[in-house]
């Protein structure tokens, strides 16, 4: 009979939040595909299991996945990350495609999470937010993707390594704007700490970053409102459209979408240009 693959969260840092289900799922399936074995054995420890664990990680995930399909048609199989959920920020995604693909039922046990763990303690909305994961190891390509997301009113959240991430808050600094956001370190571990404050106060705060970071930060405000059109502006370029040969209904609808007035306004403007 087939197996199912259960894709398993386990704790981000502190032990107990491992929910009952996740315990017994990892005590009855034949094989647990880890990140880390020897992180995933203590957990195991933890429970008192003897369940057969094998690496899963992304240096070897492609090579592996033939092998855990072997093993679900054998039996069930559990999916594990050091922290958290497979997939999110993690290996996992290659091996729940393949095993869906082959036709294997796939199976969420959820449970702690470090991004919702961040956005839920952070004060920021968060009927909508934006993941940006790890952000790039470089400046320039760092700010690339920070400059996609600065418009974005949803709430921001990303990971950060401690010895990038004072790089990381000049960055979102420049790129941003100096916006109020959440520092959460440790999340769940015994030294665990949240900043509140502006990017630039997190920088003076963290001289020297230890430990794991979630960082969380207040989406774009409202743009400001458009300055209005004069109609001496929308009256010369109408007359521009039409020296170049543009009908008046052509020239409305160009100068209506160049300068964001109503296409009535620039059809008006045609006839200050009579005589």
């Amino acid at each position: 009979m087939a197996g199912t693959l259960y894709v398993v969260a386990t704790p981000i840092g502190n032990l107990e939040d491992l929910t009952l289900r996740a315990g017994r799922v990892l005590g009855e399936v034949a094989l647990i595909a880890a990140e880390d074995t020897r992180q995933t054995r203590k957990l195991l420890s933890r429970l008192s299991l003897g369940t057969r664990a094998v690496s899963y990680n992304e240096h070897n995930a492609r090579q592996r996945t033939p092998t855990l399909l072997d093993a679900l048609r054998e039996g069930d199989v559990a999916l594990v990350t050091d922290a958290g959920a497979p997939g999110v920020s993690d290996p996992g995604a290659w091996l729940v495609a393949e095993a869906a693909r082959a036709g294997f039922a796939v199976v969420s046990v959820p449970g702690p999470s470090a991004v919702t763990a961040a956005v839920a303690v952070s004060g920021f909305p968060a009927d909508a937010f934006h993941f940006l994961g790890f952000l790039p190891r470089t400046s320039k390509t760092r700010r690339a993707v920070l400059a996609q997301a600065s418009s974005l009113r949803a709430t921001l959240v990303l990971f950060e390594a401690p010895h990038r991430l004072r790089a990381a808050l000049n960055d979102i600094a420049e790129t941003l704007g100096d916006r109020r956001m959440a520092v959460c370190r440790e999340m769940t571990k015994v030294h665990e700490e949240v900043f509140r404050g502006t990017v630039r106060e997190a920088i003076a705060y963290f001289e020297a970053p230890r430990g794991e970071f979630t960082l969380v930060v207040e989406g774009a405000g409202e743009p400001p409102p458009a300055a209005p059109v004069s109609a001496e502006r929308i009256t010369g370029a109408m007359a521009v459209a039409r020296a170049s040969g543009l009908s008046r209904r052509d020239a409305s609808a160009q100068v209506a979408r160049e300068l964001g007035v109503p296409r009535r306004a620039a059809y008006a403007a045609w006839e200050e240009n009579q005589g």
